[in-house]
């Protein structure tokens, strides 16, 4: 089974949507994701997790971590989201960016744009990498 890690600054937004999608739509015998953050936050941010519920994904047990090389280590891809040179380098490890707007503070228009343009970029991903769908 493949790890892909979703990273941003505080591992309150971006990321945790990313990873949820991941895992809600993925095979789970293929990949599975987690995310982190360069600094994570104490929490989700609220407007995340509102417009998250509103797919009916629940991020309000979801607990924002630290991007270290450790955590890093073994997975397959790491996709980064606005951290920039604070994410870690591993060496080996298949890296991408995902140049996604911050939803933080945002309004909830502008934040289900991000879950939204979240969402395609995940569901490509998985397409291309022959990871999902999650069977039925």
């Amino acid at each position: 089974m493949k790890r892909v890690i979703f990273a941003c600054v505080h591992n309150a937004g971006r990321s945790q949507m990313a990873a949820a999608f991941f895992n809600q739509l993925a095979d789970p015998a293929r990949a599975r994701a987690i995310s982190a953050g360069t600094n994570p936050g104490p929490r989700v941010h609220p407007e995340v997790a509102l417009v998250m519920g509103e797919v009916g994904v629940d991020l309000s047990r979801a607990e924002p971590q630290r991007l270290t090389t450790e955590l890093a280590q073994g997975a397959a891809l790491l996709i980064t989201m606005g951290c920039g040179e604070q994410c870690p380098n591993v060496p080996g490890l298949r890296r991408d960016d995902w140049p996604l707007e911050d939803p933080k503070g945002q309004a909830p228009a502008a934040v289900r744009r991000i879950r939204d343009e979240i969402r395609a970029r995940v569901e490509s991903l998985l397409a291309a990498e022959g990871w999902g769908p999650r069977p039925k």
